[in-house]
């Protein structure tokens, strides 16, 4: 039976399905028409986790991956389209884990439904968006980051872009980005808008063959920890996973308003992040970065409960760690 005819009536598909039919895509063997009646047909009929993970396979077979890279390495891309406008935690998240002594492989892109974009942000503090595949392990060990602008290793998804576009629906691609992270990370933080897409994201990062990774849904909609209430969380260790749900409260970080955390434009999306990389800046960002940070430690360091990493947080952000190490780099 025709792949499209397996959805219109609703039935999953295998995994050799999924894969010929995501290859045949990125490669444009599949006709437009064609593209979109899949990805509206997988949309309607709702995506499994092994489809998913065959999208990022199919994907990554096309994509610029980056060779040489050894050890542990962490992203903390979330999935966007929360339509939150607020600070980018997910980004100082990744400059202060560096600061911090660990490797960062940043996956990301400008501002699609957020107010500046993690690019946006990196751009601003001195760095370069253009590294090659090849440089990306000596720049790493130079600096513990190094930020991936995704249009740059994903050349496939330049023919898929318009017709995403011209269905102006959400589908799979607005979920894979975290997923498709060419320097491969073997640890990773990945948030999402809605609740019910932790489990399905989950089970397709568990089936990508990360080690160690979180998958989270904060309160107030966001697609990271929030300082607002409890999350949805999955925790992805080697194959297998845990659902949880975790409290901010009792990890000692104070209850705040969802506008506290708010930004109203890229200037001041700018100016915050500098004013965190400083230890400084509305409480109510810093104890967002506290928790955040705290859980990719707890994810990094095997010897750290989730509340000993929040603790580790909080005493890096006060010891301004990531002011003198990026000031640093920046000017070298």
């Amino acid at each position: 039976m025709d792949v499209l005819e397996y959805l219109a009536i609703g039935k999953d598909l295998t995994e050799e399905q999924a894969l010929e039919s995501f290859r045949a895509m990125y490669t444009g063997e599949m006709p437009a028409s064609c593209v979109g009646a899949f990805l509206m047909g997988l949309k309607t009929k709702r995506e499994t986790g092994l489809e998913i993970a065959c999208g990022v396979r199919a994907a990554l077979e096309q994509a610029r991956l980056c060779p040489g890279l050894t050890g542990d390495r962490i992203d903390t891309c979330g999935t966007g389209g929360d339509n939150t406008c607020s600070f980018n935690c997910s980004t100082a998240v990744a400059l202060y884990l560096a600061a911090l002594g660990h490797k960062v492989v940043k996956h990301g892109n400008r501002s699609v439904s957020s107010t500046c974009g993690s690019a946006d942000v990196v751009e601003a503090l001195g760095l370069s968006l253009t590294v090659e595949p090849t440089d990306v392990a000596t720049a790493l060990d130079k600096r513990n980051f190094v930020f991936l602008f995704a249009p740059t290793f994903h050349p496939a998804f330049k023919r898929i872009m318009p017709i995403r576009k011209e269905l102006g629906a959400r589908t799979l691609f607005n979920l894979m980005g975290p997923l498709l992270n060419p320097a491969r990370p073997t640890h990773q933080l990945l948030g999402v808008p809605t609740a019910g897409f932790v489990p399905l994201i989950a089970e397709a990062l568990a089936l990508t063959g990360v080690r160690h990774a979180a998958v989270v849904h904060g309160a107030g909609g966001f697609d990271e920890l929030s300082p607002f209430g409890p999350a949805e969380v999955v925790w992805v260790r080697e194959g297998w996973m845990r659902r949880q749900r975790v409290d901010p409260a009792d990890l000692g970080i104070a209850r705040h308003k969802i506008s506290d955390v708010a930004v109203a434009s890229k200037d001041e999306a700018i100016a915050v992040m500098l004013e965190l990389l400083e230890g400084d800046g509305p409480e109510a960002m810093r104890d967002m970065l506290t928790l955040n940070l705290g859980m990719c430690l707890h994810l990094l360091e095997s010897d750290l409960s989730l509340q000993q990493g929040v603790d580790k947080a909080r005493d890096a952000i006060k010891s301004r760690v990531a002011a003198s190490f990026w000031s640093d780099v920046i000017h070298a």
